[in-house]
């Protein structure tokens, strides 16, 4: 239960991070996603900066599991690719960025049409 709380809070948090952020940017560049590239690449940054520390795991529920999870999910995406880069298992990272961006893609289209 105590995950659970810390996972949710952290969820509230990075949610309203990402609306205010999401909020400022858009006034500047309403006609591209701005936001969202800045939300995505702040969180990749800090999801890396965060798992490369040696965080107790209450902390690593409530920072990346929850407040990051809240913020962009794109972060874990990120930080799982360039692990298997890292790791020496190229193929591995290429198609996880390319599956997950194509059948993303290609499901929130499926989501578009589907009524």
């Amino acid at each position: 239960m105590q995950n659970l709380l810390l996972i949710g809070c952290g969820g509230f948090l990075g949610s309203v991070c990402r609306a205010v952020l999401s909020g400022a940017v858009a006034k500047f560049c309403p006609d591209f996603p701005l936001a969202t590239l800045c939300v995505n690449a702040l969180g990749s940054f800090l999801i890396g900066v965060l798992l490369s520390l040696n965080l107790s795991e209450n902390l690593r529920l409530f920072l990346v599991v929850g407040a990051l999870g809240g913020f962009t999910t794109f972060s874990t995406f990120s930080y799982e690719t360039v692990r298997l880069f890292s790791s020496g298992q190229n193929l591995a990272a290429f198609l996880n960025a390319f599956f997950s961006v194509s059948v993303c893609l290609g499901f929130c289209y499926l989501g578009t049409v589907i009524r």
